[in-house]
């Protein structure tokens, strides 16, 4: 048992960096030139200011500041000022697949879930990270999530992350089933799986190669950094 602060903090440092999944196998990189030639294509998902400017405009000013002390007040208020500049970064972070040094940086916050306080694996990290930052990703998402859409990589039954489902969307759709099969007679076993620590241990080389084969190649380089 520990009682100080910075004991704590080690404890729980260690604790988060255990469970994480390092890399299946490394990655290569694109190189500046190759990057560049392949966003020159029609199809290059261009960052308007308008884009970005929706996004500050809309910026929920009761949330925590990243690591860089930016507050979202301000960012909001300075809307029409910065929000030219900033799609321009993004458009080059977006062509290189580099991320500036400050998004990498992050205040991860313990947050308690359940059972023992004294246990640690009662405890999720949650990192605070820079807006812009999390801007940037908002519209990789956006784009990736259409790609996916479209191409109907993913299948109806999933509705966890998915827009317009949820946790109780998928115990509707699950009782129906269920339901449906024991009115016929039929004999229903269930089976349920809970992953612990799921979303912190996802490999990141395993997660590109997902999504390469769902056709999006070009943009590994960008994922990887990320």
């Amino acid at each position: 048992m520990v009682t100080e602060d910075a004991e704590k903090a080690e404890l729980l440092n260690a604790f988060f960096a255990s469970v994480f999944t390092a890399q299946a196998s490394p990655q290569e990189s694109c190189t500046l030139e190759e990057t560049e030639k392949i966003w020159t294509k029609e199809d290059f998902p261009l960052v308007e200011e308008d884009q970005v400017r929706e996004q500050l405009s809309s910026l929920d000013i009761h949330k925590s500041m990243g690591p860089d002390g930016m507050h979202l007040q301000v960012l909001r208020e300075l809307t029409e000022v910065i929000s030219g500049l900033l799609s321009l970064v993004f458009e080059r972070s977006w062509r290189t697949s580099e991320v500036p040094e400050g998004w990498k940086k992050a205040n991860v916050i313990p947050v308690f879930k359940k059972g023992k306080k004294e246990d640690l694996r009662n405890y999720r990290p949650v990192s605070l990270t820079s807006i812009p930052g999390k801007m940037m990703e908002q519209l990789i998402l956006g784009v990736i999530s259409k790609h996916l859409e479209e191409k109907k990589a993913i299948r109806s039954s999933q509705h966890r992350f998915t827009k317009g489902k949820s946790c109780l969307t998928n115990m509707i759709a699950f009782y129906d089933g269920m339901t449906g099969w024991m009115i016929e007679g039929r004999v229903v076993d269930v089976v349920y799986f809970d992953f612990s620590k799921a979303c912190d241990t996802v490999s990141h080389s395993i997660l590109i190669s997902k999504l390469t084969k769902c056709g999006l190649e070009e943009w590994a380089g960008g994922l990887q950094t990320g």
